[in-house]
């Protein structure tokens, strides 16, 4: 089968999506389908290598920089294409990345709501140089790493004849922060262009309910994947290489975080649990290890955060790694004792929950969002209240004071993540759905009625 997945650059920092759609790619490649990563707006960077030509030879599609302006400025729409490829060009992309992740929802309603609207939007002109490539390409089907690009489907479906299939991957968070009249015409014309989607894959089940009922998905549309992750770094299945006791290699005991250093993935959350942890005295010596991306936007957070823990006395104490390599992540998540990441939101799956399960390491996540499903499926950790620090605090410091529960709940997730979480079986179940809605698709009365 040939599969186009359509996914959205970052340009210079990782994201969650570029790496699952990236050994999302890789595996089905292995499976020996024609697969391949159509970047759009920036570059991608994931931190494994893509697997024959994938994201890292192909050129950008929808180019960021002319949707930009092509949203601002009518001569943009109409410009010949010459002026485009000036404009997209890899120096030009290489300066918009330097400020990716430094817009605000506040600055995105209009252009959200163009890009929703497909060949009605303002860049109608960058869906024709799409089409043109996937007709070339000739896919099978077409994925589309989330739900904002649905305004595409129509006219990939009516002049390339593929199936479009959309990732449902936490979108909801970014619609509801635009500024309420955005939001609800973004909403609004998501659930209208739905429509034109042949199946939709939802990470999670909890987001998979949560989209179900504010884009009005018809149940035979819908499917649950879990997402998966590459394991290859991680040891093998017999737990060799995983943590085998409380603080790995002698040292202290270490709590972790791997995600974007920022709000909403609750970060100012763990630090508080860890002030109140160590007032508490109980566990001599702990240490907060923090990871991630940090693009320049979270700076001042980050900075604030550094002073808090000076006032309480806790900045020795802590160590933060930014934009972190792939080697360094799993030698970084395998030095830890224990993980949370307390995002502040209904996370629609949280892939570091899965890396860190990969590397044994037991965690501790607030009850909401798709955290609560995470760990009944895996048993790798337990819950804790959400926003709530010395909620948190109390999960942190019950694995940390009983090392052999936290070992037992890091076997448990290693295994589970082993057995189920690879990026091997997210494929399979995903090649299943693609292959349904190609069926579907070429069906007489189908084609002709979607």
């Amino acid at each position: 089968m040939k599969i186009i997945q359509l996914t959205p650059g970052t340009g210079n920092f990782y994201c969650g999506t570029c790496i699952r759609d990236n050994a999302l790619v890789n595996a089905l490649r292995k499976l020996g389908h024609d697969a391949l990563i159509g970047p759009m707006y920036l570059p991608i960077l994931t931190d494994e290598p893509a697997d024959g030509p994938a994201s890292a030879s192909q050129p950008v599609r929808f180019n960021g920089v002319n949707v930009y302006l092509q949203q601002k400025f009518n001569f943009f729409r109409k410009a010949p294409r010459w002026v485009d490829r000036i404009f997209g060009a890899g120096w030009m992309l290489k300066l918009a990345a330097k400020r990716a992740g430094m817009t605000q929802a506040s600055d995105l309603g209009d252009i959200t709501v163009s890009m929703l609207r497909g060949e009605e939007g303002r860049q109608s002109k960058e869906i024709d140089k799409l089409i043109d490539w996937l007709k070339q390409e000739k896919p099978d089907v077409v994925g589309l790493s989330n739900c904002l690009l649905v305004g595409m489907a129509r006219k990939i479906k009516q002049e390339v004849g593929a199936a479009v299939v959309c990732t449902l991957n936490g979108e909801d968070a970014f619609l509801d922060s635009l500024p309420e009249t955005d939001s609800q015409r973004a909403w609004d014309t998501l659930t209208e262009r739905a429509k034109d989607v042949d199946a939709f894959i939802a990470v999670s089940g909890y987001f998979g309910e949560l989209m179900k009922r504010r884009m009005h998905i018809p149940d035979q549309k819908l499917h649950m994947v879990h997402n998966g992750i590459s394991l290859e770094g991680y040891g093998d299945a017999r737990n060799e290489d995983a943590p085998d006791e409380a603080s790995p290699g002698g040292g202290p005991p270490t709590i972790g975080y791997l995600a974007r250093m920022c709000h909403g993935k609750g970060l100012g959350t763990l630090v508080d649990a860890f002030v109140a942890l160590k007032k508490r005295d109980t566990i001599k010596e702990v240490k907060l290890s923090i990871a991630g991306t940090k693009t320049p936007i979270d700076d001042p957070f980050i900075e604030s955060l550094r002073k808090k823990l000076s006032a309480a006395g806790c900045l020795e104490d802590v160590s933060f790694h930014a934009n972190v390599s792939r080697d360094q992540k799993i030698r970084f998540l395998k030095s830890l004792s224990v993980f949370s990441v307390p995002a502040t939101y209904g996370e629609a799956f949280g892939l570091y929950i899965i890396e860190a399960m990969a590397a044994g390491v037991p965690v501790v996540q607030p009850k909401h969002g798709a955290f609560p499903e995470l760990i009944e499926a895996t048993g790798g950790g337990i819950l804790c209240e959400p926003d709530d620090p010395e909620s948190l605090a109390d999960g942190l410091e019950q694995l940390l004071l009983n090392p052999d529960q936290g070992q037992q709940l890091g076997a448990q997730g290693r295994k589970a993540v082993f057995d189920r979480y690879a990026n091997q079986h997210m494929a399979q179940s995903v090649l299943a759905v693609y292959e349904k809605a190609r069926a579907l698709r070429a069906k007489p009365n189908t084609a002709a009625t979607s």
